[in-house]
């Protein structure tokens, strides 16, 4: 099974998320959309599984630098087109396996999606 957690390695959500999976024993494979690189192939397949409006982190301080103007007219295409320009506006992490797929941290989603049958 390919897992791989989707982030930004100086961010305190995926270093907690990393290490959840590392005490959980999973192998997984960190990309980081600075130094990995964030095509628009990728960022359409993550938007299919989970909508642009989930996806966009709109706690972050990459949000709120938005102008109002930006704001107030994010939709589907400026809010892709901003992503893959500011990868740290796309809600971390993001964990994918075969069959699934989380967006966000919470302890209790990855231990029921590695939950031992």
């Amino acid at each position: 099974m390919s897992i791989i957690l989707y982030g930004i390695s100086n961010c305190d959500t995926i270093k907690k998320a990393k290490k959840h999976l590392d005490n959980l024993g999973v192998d997984y494979s960190f990309h980081d959309y600075r130094k990995h690189g964030l095509d628009s192939d990728l960022l359409a397949q993550l938007e299919a599984l989970f909508g642009w409006q989930t996806m966009v982190n709109k706690r972050g301080t990459t949000y709120r630098q938005l102008s109002d103007e930006q704001k107030q007219q994010l939709d589907k295409d400026s809010a892709m087109a901003l992503m893959v320009e500011h990868p740290a506006l796309i809600k971390r992490p993001i964990l994918r396996t075969d069959d699934q797929a989380l967006i966000g941290y919470k302890a209790a989603d990855y231990d029921n999606m590695f939950a031992k049958s």
